[in-house]
């Protein structure tokens, strides 16, 4: 049985998150079950690409401890030790082909933002808080799923977005988030990371900001015993 954070009663959440000068935010899992999407976006690329690959959910749910798409490509060539790695342009060509499928099903509208996230993105900016985005994923990951939910100028409302290509090192490394607050120029100990994997937690924890968890399909099960809270969503927040 997996450790869990100690409990606190939803006021003393709420509390916690108005509390904050800047809203952090993970986006696959946290924002939006992204990751079935991402799962198919892969399975059509490998077949375009002519790839007899198909990973279904056991197998995408362990090759998701390795951050980032092209890594994950990557990682699970090497474990096939069949032939020579695949070059870094195939590995590209087929994360261009992914990323373009995956923009393709998230415009279709099937996969809206997660229960509590808009409302809690609208409360914070009338407090004033200021909003900012650490992720593995691409920037065209998230503007696929973000200009879709929330409006073609959605970037607007957040002070900093830092993407996993735009450090050296993606979660659970604390690139991500020691760039954030190198961005929004404030200490650690006044912002709030909102994550929903083990990975992003380590990430988090590791910049020293305090984070709430938020489970989502892939990551449940994972240990989060070093967050604030951990809840099922963030209906509530507000």
């Amino acid at each position: 049985m997996q450790a869990e954070a100690p409990a606190i009663v939803p006021s003393d959440v709420a509390d916690l998150v108005r509390r904050a000068a800047a809203l952090i935010f993970d986006v696959d899992g946290t924002l939006a079950e992204t990751e079935e999407l991402h799962r198919q976006a892969f399975n059509h690329a490998f077949v375009r690409h002519g790839l007899d690959w198909q990973w279904d959910r056991a197998v995408y749910k362990d090759l998701l401890r390795v951050t980032g798409g092209k890594e994950r490509i990557r990682a699970h060539h090497e474990r096939l030790r069949i032939t020579a790695p695949l070059p870094d342009e195939d590995i590209a060509a087929l994360h261009r082909i992914k990323t373009a499928h995956y923009a393709e099903l998230v415009e279709t509208g099937c996969c809206p933002l997660r229960p509590g996230v808009t409302d809690l993105l609208t409360a914070a900016k009338t407090r004033g808080q200021r909003l900012a985005i650490a992720t593995t994923t691409s920037h065209g990951n998230i503007d696929a799923l973000l200009s879709r939910a929330l409006g073609k100028r959605w970037a607007a409302d957040f002070d900093a977005i830092v993407a996993g290509d735009d450090v050296p090192h993606k979660k659970p490394a604390p690139d991500v988030y020691i760039e954030i607050l190198a961005r929004l120029k404030l200490n650690p100990s006044v912002c709030l990371a909102i994550e929903d994997s083990a990975n992003g937690l380590v990430a988090a924890s590791r910049a020293n900001i305090p984070v709430i968890i938020t489970r989502s399909m892939f990551f449940r099960d994972d240990n989060f015993s070093e967050a604030r809270v951990v809840l099922d969503d963030l209906s509530g927040l507000v």
